[in-house]
């Protein structure tokens, strides 16, 4: 078996990579799509952001500590449910706290177990892999739980008289609204289930590829992507049943009327 190197990517050569996004920026506005300003916005941000990330995980790296791992991973979560509450147009309250605080909950809880009872990581803070394996969960788990609050919200802008009625019959509000958030869930869950069913047919996934490009041997590499897929799928529903459900709950007074 031949294994190589990782190959080095200098700055000139990273840089060459944004005439990608040029085209499809220009492509974007020949097409009057929209999408160029923000597009190019966004990769300006992957650079900045990506970069200083790697900087900083070099020293994170050097001077492991639990206490900076759990920070990190806050810090991460934080900024994912800002993401997804801004996602949401005009929602009939605030989101960013109840987002947050599920997301710290669950996805902190499922990264130790999976880390230090699973795998049985000697040092289950170890950076190297707590914040990356963590970083991997909330990034997938924050479009999962983007889509599920989007089809929550406008299936019930679409069937608020539908949902209004059945609480007038004296239905209780859980199940006046339980098909609207079993179907939110659901959305948010499909990506990660189609990605299950695709994986080794269609596409080699993220971390694999980086660990076959960093001379991991691919067996090994395998392991850990099966890994990585089995956990993601476990926060993807994990996280869109729980902030869906707490969502639902407060779209409803004392009296319980919907609000908004």
């Amino acid at each position: 078996m031949i294994l190589i190197a990782a190959l080095e990517i200098s700055n000139l050569q990273l840089l060459s990579f944004s005439l990608f996004v040029l085209l499809t920026a220009f492509i974007s506005y020949r097409l009057k799509l929209g999408v160029g300003k923000n597009l190019i916005i966004g990769s300006i941000r992957t650079y900045v952001q990506l970069l200083f990330m790697g900087f900083a995980l070099v020293y994170i790296f050097k001077y492991p500590n639990p206490f900076i791992s759990l920070g990190v991973y806050v810090w991460m979560i934080f900024w994912a449910a800002k993401i997804i509450s801004g996602r949401i147009e005009n929602p009939p309250f605030p989101l960013f706290k109840t987002i947050f605080l599920t997301m710290l909950g669950s996805y902190l809880s499922l990264n130790i177990v999976s880390l230090g009872v699973f795998l049985q990581a000697e040092t289950w803070y170890a950076p190297q892999i707590f914040i990356t394996i963590g970083g991997m969960i909330v990034g997938n788990s924050m479009n999962a739980m983007a889509v599920s609050l989007e089809r929550f919200f406008s299936d019930l802008k679409n069937r608020r008289t539908e949902v209004e009625q059945n609480l007038l019959l004296g239905m209780k509000t859980k199940d006046a609204i339980n098909e609207l958030v079993r179907d939110a869930i659901k959305a948010g869950m499909s990506p990660s289930i189609n990605n299950l069913a695709g994986v080794g047919l269609v596409f080699i996934p993220g971390m694999m590829t980086g660990q076959i490009l960093g001379g991991e041997d691919p067996i090994t590499a395998a392991k850990y992507q099966i890994m990585i897929m089995l956990i993601i799928c476990v926060s993807t529903a994990l996280g869109s049943m729980l902030v869906v459900s707490q969502v639902a709950k407060k779209c409803f007074n004392k009296k319980q009327q919907l609000q908004g």
